[in-house]
């Protein structure tokens, strides 16, 4: 168990090696944190609190979500939105646009106008996560959106980005 590994280096199994090395020191035997857990008190309150708290992680980001699609099917009805309401497999740029230079590039949503593209969306939920991972992907972001954009003006294209933020990265200005 590594306490100190971040999570999103985790989601990458190539990664393997590399997270050993860099945070191997700090990996517990899976035995210790038994044990450990084990000699908590019943009933955890404690634990219980923490676990409480997670319950509902992302769930407001997912209502925002939820919304936006719902105002945009209410109050444009000539545009249609694709992509995940709530948890869901991302968009990927290749699958709109032939020659995307990044085809497996992911959004969470894309806009479309008589089917031609006419956004791309990326959303970024932190208002439950106390702001922790507000600024894990911002880099990322605006990286993302210059290469759209160049791609847009490149092949004349009129394409927007929207970015859909529901806490501290929509306040600090780093969305």
């Amino acid at each position: 168990m590594s306490p100190e590994t971040p999570v999103e280096m985790l989601k990458k199994k190539s990664l393997a090696d590399q997270i050993c090395a860099r945070f191997g020191k700090g990996f517990r035997l899976i035995t210790e944190v038994q044990s450990q857990f084990l000699s908590r008190p019943m009933p955890d309150e404690a634990l219980c609190a923490v676990l409480w708290e997670y319950k509902d992680r992302g769930k407001k980001g997912y209502d925002l979500t939820e919304r936006l699609f719902k105002i945009i099917g209410e109050q444009y009805s000539a545009l249609e939105i694709i992509g995940p309401q709530r948890a869901g497999k991302d968009v990927r740029l290749g699958e709109l646009f032939d020659d995307y230079p990044r085809p497996n590039r992911p959004v969470d949503f894309v806009l479309l106008h008589n089917n031609q593209p006419v956004a791309v969306g990326l959303a970024r939920y932190d208002s439950d996560r106390g702001g922790t991972q507000e600024d894990d992907r911002t880099g990322q972001y605006r990286d993302c959106a210059s290469e759209i954009l160049k791609y847009a003006k490149t092949h004349g294209l009129n394409l927007k980005v929207i970015f859909l933020n529901d806490g501290p990265g929509l306040l600090l200005g780093s969305m």
